[in-house]
Parts: structure tokens; C-alpha cells; sequence
């Protein structure tokens, strides 16, 4: 099936490409299916894009790139929303507010978004944790794991003409250094 976008144009995606919110996003209550693009010219971000608005996409990464401690614990009702039983069949994405000035980048920790792979299912969760920020710097973080040679670049690409078709990902697997506490 094909799926229009602002940034990458038409994408061709499966059917078991889409997952499927379990409750809306805050501010989006009318879009239901996403696909998590990852940009060929960007190994940083992926794009959690909506499928029924093209022009809906947020810029996400994974936790581990920028804060190796954080860990997400699901209630009851997150568990039940997303019909999880065992911990390594989630995966857990945040989603990064890329400003004009990209030092001041943050990834939102509070909110993160969790996908149950097997089901495609996907929620964006509320931490009760006191210490996960909605707006937590990550351009330093991004930065030192540059330094490192862990990352090859650091700020996204902004010209969708020149940017070529996206692969479509959901991880399979949890790497070790991200749990989701069930």
C-alpha cells in the first residue's frame, strides 16, 4: 500500500507496517495508524508518521541513544491498552522537538511512546517518574555519542527533494540497554 508524506513523498509500506494507536496523541485525536520511517540520510531520528495526514510526522529516537538509564514502567491500563504480557515485546521511542537552533533540541521523556511489536500496537505513555522531563536536552548527549563514533551525524536533513525513499522499521527486538518494565 502507499501512504503520501510531506517529507518523503509517496512511501510504499506493508500492511503490517501500520500500528495502531491505542489511544490518540495529545492534540491529534482523529489519527489512528503510523508507520516509523527511518530516513536513509539521517541514522539519528526516525519519523513516526501518520498514515491518514501526511503532514503529521514526529521526529523520535530511541532512548539509549541519549540516556542510557531511562526506563519506563507500565500501569495496569498502559499494559492492558497494549495487550503486553512480557517486556521484550515492546519497544520504546521518545519524541524530540528539533528547534531552528539545534543545540536546543529536547526529546520528551514523559511521554514516551511504547509499540508492542507483535500486536502493532502503539500508545504514547505518561511516566509517573517525577525525574522524566517533557523537554530534556539531548544535543550534548547526541554529541558526546558523536564524539564517540557511535552516531555519524547529529542534526536531521531538510530537503525531502534530495532525500531518498525511507525504510520502514519497527524493531523486533529490545536492546539491552532500554527496558520497559511491565
Amino acid at each position: 500500500m502507499e501512504i503520501q508524506t510531506s517529507r518523503f513523498g509517496v512511501v510504499n509500506i506493508q500492511e503490517n507496517d501500520v500500528l495502531t494507536l491505542t489511544d490518540p496523541i495529545l492534540g491529534f485525536p482523529d489519527l489512528k495508524k503510523f508507520v516509523i520511517l527511518e530516513d536513509p540520510d539521517d541514522l539519528v531520528f526516525a519519523w513516526f508518521q501518520s498514515c491518514e495526514n501526511k503532514f503529521i510526522a514526529f521526529a523520535i529516537l530511541e532512548p539509549e541513544l541519549f540516556a542510557a538509564d531511562y526506563k519506563v514502567k507500565l500501569g495496569k491500563n498502559d499494559k492492558e491498552a497494549l495487550q503486553v504480557a512480557e517486556p521484550d515485546v515492546v519497544r520504546v521511542f521518545n519524541i524530540v522537538t528539533i528547534p531552528d537552533d539545534v543545540t536546543q533540541m529536547t526529546a520528551n521523556l514523559k511521554a514516551p511512546l511504547v509499540v508492542n511489536v507483535a500486536k502493532r500496537l502503539v500508545k504514547q505513555v505518561v511516566t509517573q517518574e517525577n525525574d522524566h522531563p517533557i523537554r530534556h536536552p539531548i544535543f550534548n548527549e547526541l554529541q558526546a555519542r558523536l564524539s564517540q563514533g557511535a552516531l555519524t551525524q547529529v542534526t536531521p536533513t531538510s530537503t525531502p527533494a534530495a532525500v531518498a525513499p525511507p525504510k520502514v522499521i519497527v524493531h523486533t527486538q529490545k536492546q539491552e540497554d532500554t527496558e520497559a518494565k511491565v
